[in-house]
Protein backbone atom coordinates (compact mmCIF):
# COMPACT_ATOMS: atom_id res chain seq x y z
CA UNK A 1 0.00 0.00 0.00
CA UNK A 2 1.31 3.51 -0.83
CA UNK A 3 1.49 6.40 1.68
CA UNK A 4 -1.18 8.79 -0.17
CA UNK A 5 -4.59 7.24 0.03
CA UNK A 6 -8.17 7.57 -0.65
CA UNK A 7 -10.87 6.59 2.54
CA UNK A 8 -14.49 5.83 2.16
CA UNK A 9 -16.45 5.39 5.36
CA UNK A 10 -19.63 4.97 5.37
CA UNK A 11 -22.04 5.06 8.28
CA UNK A 12 -25.19 4.35 9.26
CA UNK A 13 -27.16 4.56 13.25
CA UNK A 14 -30.68 3.25 13.46
CA UNK A 15 -32.12 5.01 16.40
CA UNK A 16 -32.96 2.53 19.21
CA UNK A 17 -36.12 4.01 20.26
CA UNK A 18 -37.71 4.27 16.57
CA UNK A 19 -37.65 0.90 16.34
CA UNK A 20 -41.20 0.50 17.07
CA UNK A 21 -43.50 0.04 14.02
CA UNK A 22 -44.71 3.61 13.25
CA UNK A 23 -41.25 5.42 13.46
CA UNK A 24 -38.15 4.92 10.64
CA UNK A 25 -34.79 6.70 12.42
CA UNK A 26 -31.61 6.51 10.47
CA UNK A 27 -28.63 8.74 10.30
CA UNK A 28 -26.14 8.14 7.22
CA UNK A 29 -22.94 9.57 7.01
CA UNK A 30 -20.57 9.30 3.82
CA UNK A 31 -17.15 10.70 3.95
CA UNK A 32 -14.62 10.41 1.09
CA UNK A 33 -11.33 12.51 1.58
CA UNK A 34 -7.58 11.83 0.83
CA UNK A 35 -5.36 10.36 3.79
CA UNK A 36 -1.87 9.22 4.44
CA UNK A 37 -1.19 5.52 4.78
CA UNK A 38 1.43 3.81 7.15
CA UNK A 39 2.25 0.88 8.64
CA UNK A 40 4.58 0.58 12.14
CA UNK A 41 5.11 -2.16 14.75
CA UNK A 42 2.38 -4.59 13.02
CA UNK A 43 0.16 -2.09 12.98
CA UNK A 44 -1.73 -0.12 10.11
CA UNK A 45 -2.46 4.00 10.68
CA UNK A 46 -4.63 5.86 8.43
CA UNK A 47 -4.51 9.56 9.36
CA UNK A 48 -6.56 12.11 7.76
CA UNK A 49 -8.01 16.06 8.58
CA UNK A 50 -11.73 16.18 8.46
CA UNK A 51 -13.72 19.70 7.76
CA UNK A 52 -16.80 20.84 10.03
CA UNK A 53 -19.26 21.92 7.47
CA UNK A 54 -19.46 25.89 7.54
CA UNK A 55 -17.00 26.17 9.41
CA UNK A 56 -13.08 26.81 9.29
CA UNK A 57 -12.60 23.85 12.16
CA UNK A 58 -10.84 20.79 11.40
CA UNK A 59 -10.81 17.18 13.12
CA UNK A 60 -7.63 15.01 12.74
CA UNK A 61 -9.02 11.50 12.78
CA UNK A 62 -6.72 8.77 13.02
CA UNK A 63 -7.53 4.91 12.64
CA UNK A 64 -5.14 2.48 14.02
CA UNK A 65 -5.93 -1.44 12.69
CA UNK A 66 -4.40 -3.98 14.68
CA UNK A 67 -4.62 -7.40 13.23
CA UNK A 68 -8.04 -7.91 12.21
CA UNK A 69 -9.66 -7.89 15.33
CA UNK A 70 -9.12 -4.35 16.73
CA UNK A 71 -9.71 -0.68 15.26
CA UNK A 72 -9.39 2.76 17.36
CA UNK A 73 -10.56 5.73 15.88
CA UNK A 74 -9.10 8.89 17.60
CA UNK A 75 -10.49 12.13 16.93
CA UNK A 76 -9.01 15.54 18.16
CA UNK A 77 -9.69 19.23 17.65
CA UNK A 78 -13.35 20.64 18.24
CA UNK A 79 -14.45 17.53 19.40
CA UNK A 80 -12.16 14.50 21.08
CA UNK A 81 -13.26 10.98 21.28
CA UNK A 82 -10.75 8.04 21.09
CA UNK A 83 -13.29 5.01 19.89
CA UNK A 84 -11.99 1.27 20.17
CA UNK A 85 -13.65 -1.82 18.44
CA UNK A 86 -12.64 -5.58 19.62
CA UNK A 87 -14.87 -8.20 18.50
CA UNK A 88 -17.50 -9.18 21.24
CA UNK A 89 -15.84 -6.56 23.73
CA UNK A 90 -17.69 -3.38 24.95
CA UNK A 91 -15.14 -0.50 25.25
CA UNK A 92 -16.25 2.93 27.58
CA UNK A 93 -14.83 6.19 26.10
CA UNK A 94 -15.58 9.71 26.98
CA UNK A 95 -16.54 12.04 23.82
CA UNK A 96 -15.64 15.50 24.58
CA UNK A 97 -17.10 18.50 23.14
CA UNK A 98 -17.53 22.09 23.36
CA UNK A 99 -20.66 21.62 25.00
CA UNK A 100 -19.25 18.94 27.78
CA UNK A 101 -18.57 15.41 27.38
CA UNK A 102 -20.36 12.17 27.39
CA UNK A 103 -20.21 8.58 28.59
CA UNK A 104 -20.01 6.66 25.30
CA UNK A 105 -20.06 2.46 25.25
CA UNK A 106 -19.29 0.73 22.04
CA UNK A 107 -20.15 -2.91 22.08
CA UNK A 108 -18.60 -4.49 18.90
CA UNK A 109 -21.00 -7.40 17.60
CA UNK A 110 -19.23 -8.40 14.32
CA UNK A 111 -15.80 -6.91 12.63
CA UNK A 112 -14.40 -7.67 9.48
CA UNK A 113 -11.14 -7.03 8.09
CA UNK A 114 -9.30 -7.54 4.67
CA UNK A 115 -6.22 -6.81 3.72
CA UNK A 116 -5.60 -6.31 -0.05
CA UNK A 117 -2.33 -5.49 -2.07
CA UNK A 118 -3.92 -1.99 -2.52
CA UNK A 119 -6.82 -1.74 -0.47
CA UNK A 120 -8.02 -2.12 3.15
CA UNK A 121 -11.75 -2.85 3.76
CA UNK A 122 -13.58 -2.80 6.96
CA UNK A 123 -16.98 -4.08 8.11
CA UNK A 124 -18.37 -3.40 11.90
CA UNK A 125 -21.73 -3.46 13.06
CA UNK A 126 -21.91 -2.21 16.59
CA UNK A 127 -24.20 -1.14 19.59
CA UNK A 128 -23.83 2.47 21.08
CA UNK A 129 -24.72 3.60 24.55
CA UNK A 130 -24.54 7.10 25.92
CA UNK A 131 -24.79 7.13 29.40
CA UNK A 132 -25.43 3.21 29.41
CA UNK A 133 -28.67 4.09 27.85
CA UNK A 134 -28.35 2.32 24.53
CA UNK A 135 -28.97 5.17 21.52
CA UNK A 136 -28.49 3.06 18.09
CA UNK A 137 -27.20 0.23 16.29
CA UNK A 138 -24.62 1.18 13.71
CA UNK A 139 -22.33 0.30 10.94
CA UNK A 140 -19.51 1.23 9.99
CA UNK A 141 -17.85 0.48 6.62
CA UNK A 142 -14.17 1.92 5.40
CA UNK A 143 -12.53 1.36 2.01
CA UNK A 144 -9.10 2.00 1.86
CA UNK A 145 -7.20 2.52 -1.41
CA UNK A 146 -3.91 3.56 -2.74
CA UNK A 147 -4.06 6.58 -4.86
CA UNK A 148 -2.18 5.29 -7.42
CA UNK A 149 -4.04 1.89 -7.81
CA UNK A 150 -6.97 3.17 -9.64
CA UNK A 151 -9.19 0.50 -7.76
CA UNK A 152 -11.41 3.16 -5.71
CA UNK A 153 -15.15 2.90 -5.40
CA UNK A 154 -17.35 4.14 -3.28
CA UNK A 155 -19.78 1.22 -1.54
CA UNK A 156 -23.52 2.21 -1.63
CA UNK A 157 -25.08 0.14 0.52
CA UNK A 158 -24.21 0.61 4.05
Amino acid sequence: MTKDVLVSISGLHVDIAAQLPDQDEEDVIEVVTPASYYYRNDKHYVVYDEVIEGTSEVIKNKIKITGTDKIEILKTGVSNSHMIFEKNKKNLTYYKTQYGQMLIGVQTKSMDIQFLENKIQVAILYELDVNHEPIADCRIKMNIVSKSSGDFSIEANI
